[in-house]
């Protein structure tokens, strides 16, 4: 064979969506079948209401087996859409369908034999149902030895006692399909019906001495509970040797196997038909169980469950309990005329509201408050009121969200407006901790941390709650730094002013005022001295000019320093081209675009402001960056999408070297972060790689000071 042809004759690889796109037409045609064999059992039960079947007969209504075979099938169909070549899904629906066909042999064996005598099918349904109908047993084992992954322990030892534990579970439907119905009639003890002993129930059976038959069906049916040994300790093993993932799946199991408990409990004490609908509901549970885990979809889950399926079931046993003896009690005590009747009213009126009550303290005792919100923000509200600092807040917060979801843990971290974090704790870890973010206006300001009592995930409920009352907190608290805050800066600004004016009466009383009086000397001199020496007086006249021109560039600079001189007689735009022009080189272009800023009525703080920020941001890219162009861009923009008040938006853009992130910021930077948060404004500054430096100052102008910005195309103020 030529290399080609040994090439073409491989198959060609399956792709995965081929696979799934397979695997879910086969879950879906099999579960179709399922509910259409389901249907047709109903049908014969139906029929089957008027025959006379006996008890010895054993053949029950089929629907309770059906429900029970598609409470396999159905979730293992699901499981066949998202993994189609994983085992545990085909043992899902095979045993489901299992289940449907041998519940529909016995519906059909009903009616070929009581209700419709003749009926062809007799004999092979009731095989089926009789003989075969013990490979039911397999089911179980299998899917515990498999579980979760799909494979038998690869561990030889361990692999051997597996198979041997496989071997034994079979080793009873083996033997019933080969028994003669004699043999199998006389372990049993009791004979068949007479209609049903006339079936040929022997198609293949092996004549073997009643002595060896007695022991291998003892043997069969022993290792029906024994071969679960191996099964249970594989599970128990791969729970020991698991990481967190392969346990908490392995948890789906445990809680599967409280809620089968439950129902077979449950099961005990009641009659038909309830206990095959349990265990519907038993095996729904547990395939439901074996979904989610294969899938490790929300595994963490089933430790709130496990928890809370205990909690309720001794909860609701224990009240089942109390409310026997309380009707006991209050016939006993009135007696047997209209006992029951005068009991439910004693019940009703006295007793069922303390019930309420009662289960209401244990449901607060085991969750907190968490049920009631209302009563959650209600106390959390409570505490804030007392509460004056941001701090002091924050514990409370803590000690609410501590006491309302019984954690003995919490710990709340929030940034403030300035950047500093305060972190508060209450409690001492205990457990697997959450994480919560709090996020405050769209924007993330901390974290929540917790250690839920007896549990180590919050539902979703939970967690919504946590957000709201957390958020509320977050609120109150930035409410209370900008109080504070506000305060602070109002002191700030009487001192700056004072500060500011006692520097200018400084310098007009010790510079301003001493040059003024030796002008008015000098020219006084120069009076007296214009008659008797001209060229003295000519002397002190110049002098005078002199002093005169001192006092003025005096006076220019304490303007200049309350207020730039270009921004009245230019304007924003054109005194930061000025300055640009000022600062440009041969080896610098520096463009200044206005994008309707020129002409609007600005507020002189976000001038001055404005033209501050773009002047050092200018002066760092002349004096560190090395670049060869820089764009001062000015714009209008909405500061608050909350509310109506603009803002004016200076960028200044170089493509030089960037600043790189282990440099601190200067002096200079820090400036223009502190000019713009005395308007309530923000200062960025970002070194996107190979793009140089960007500076973007927003500065709030208020809803007062400042008219709408013209609208149009951007143009160049150069």
């Amino acid at each position: 064979m030529s290399p080609v042809t040994s090439q073409t004759s491989l198959p060609a690889p399956v792709a995965p969506a081929v696979v799934a796109a397979r695997g879910s037409r086969v879950g879906a045609g099999l579960a179709a079948l399922a509910v259409a064999l389901s249907a047709v059992t109903v049908v014969l039960d139906l029929a089957n209401r008027g025959a006379d079947v006996p008890a010895s007969a054993a053949l029950d209504p089929g629907w309770i087996g059906c429900l029970t075979g598609l409470a396999q099938v159905v979730p293992g169909a699901l499981l066949l859409r998202q993994l189609p070549r994983h085992p545990v899904a085909w043992l899902l629906v095979g045993s489901g369908l299992f289940w449907v066909v041998d519940s529909l042999c016995s519906s059909w064996t009903a009616y070929a034999v009581y209700t419709a005598p003749g009926t062809p099918g007799a004999s092979a349904a009731f095989y089926l149902y009789q003989r075969l109908g013990a490979g039911l047993l397999l089911g179980l084992p299998l899917i515990l030895l498999v579980f979760p992954h799909g494979r038998l322990p690869q561990e030889p030892l361990w692999r051997r006692l597996s198979l041997a534990s496989i071997a034994l579970t079979a080793l009873l439907p083996v033997l019933l399909a080969v028994v003669p119905s004699t043999t199998a009639e006389r372990f049993a003890g009791a004979p068949l019906d007479p209609a049903l002993a006339r079936l040929d129930v022997d198609p293949v059976s092996i004549a073997l001495p009643w002595g060896v038959w007695r022991v291998l069906l003892t043997v069969a049916y022993a290792g029906v509970f024994l071969s679960l040994l191996v099964p249970l300790a594989v599970v128990v093993r791969r729970y020991r040797a698991g990481d967190a993932v392969g346990r908490a799946q392995l948890r789906w199991l445990v809680w599967a196997a409280v809620i089968n408990v439950i129902v077979i409990v449950v099961g005990m004490n009641v009659t038909d038909p309830l206990p095959g609908i349990l265990l519907c509901l038993g095996v729904g549970v547990t395939s439901a169980a074996i979904v989610v885990a294969v899938n490790r979809h929300n595994l963490y889950a089933v430790d709130r469950l496990i928890s809370a399926t205990l909690v309720y079931a001794l909860l609701a046993g224990a009240v089942v309990l109390i409310d026997v003896l309380v009707f006991a009690l209050a016939g006993a005590v009135l007696g047997q005329r209209d006992s029951a009747l005068v009991a439910i009213a004693v019940v009703a009126a006295v007793y069922a509201p303390l019930r309420d009550r009662l289960a209401r303290v244990v449901r607060r005792l085991r969750r907190g408050s968490r049920d009631d919100p209302y009563a959650v923000v209600s106390a959390l509200a409570e505490q804030l009121e007392v509460s004056s600092s941001p701090d002091q807040q924050l514990v409370a917060v803590a000690q609410a969200v501590g006491e309302a979801f019984r954690s003995p843990y919490v710990r709340v971290e929030i940034a403030g407006p300035s950047g500093k974090r305060q972190v508060v704790e209450h409690g001492s870890p205990a457990g697997r901790a959450v994480e919560l973010p709090v996020v405050y206006r769209g924007e993330r300001v901390g974290q929540l941390t917790l250690c839920p009592a007896g549990s180590s995930e919050l539902s979703e409920r939970d967690q919504r709650l946590l957000g709201d009352v957390v958020r509320q907190a977050a609120a109150a608290a930035r409410a209370s730094e900008l109080s504070a805050s506000l305060q602070a800066s109002r002191e700030q600004i009487v001192t700056a002013r004072e500060e500011e004016r006692r520097r200018l009466r400084r310098d007009l009383h010790d510079s301003l005022g001493p040059s003024l009086g030796a002008v008015t000397l000098r020219i006084e001199t120069a009076r007296n001295l214009a008659s008797r020496n001209p060229a003295e007086a000519d002397r002190l006249l110049d002098q005078a000019t002199s002093d005169v021109a001192a006092v003025l560039a005096d006076v220019r600079r304490l303007v200049h320093d309350l207020r730039p001189p270009a921004l009245d007689e230019l304007g924003l735009v054109r005194a930061i081209d000025q300055l640009a022009r000022r600062l440009e080189s041969p080896d610098l272009t520096i463009t200044v675009v206005d994008e309707g800023v020129d002409g609007a009525a600005l507020p002189a703080a976000v001038e001055v402001a404005a033209f501050r920020i773009a002047s050092e941001a200018v002066n760092n890219v002349v004096r560190h960056s090395g670049a060869r162009r820089c764009t001062v861009r000015l714009s209008f923009t909405d500061a608050r999408p909350w509310g109506p008040t603009h803002a004016v938006v200076v960028e200044v853009e170089d493509d030089g070297r960037g600043i790189p992130q282990d440099v601190a910021a200067g002096v200079g930077m820090l400036s223009l972060r502190e000019r713009a948060a005395e308007l309530g404004g923000t200062v960025s500054v970002e070194c996107p790689p190979g793009r140089g430096t960007l500076v973007r100052a927003v500065l709030p102008c208020g809803t007062t000071a400042t008219t709408p910005p013209r609208t149009g195309a951007s143009t160049d103020a150069r």
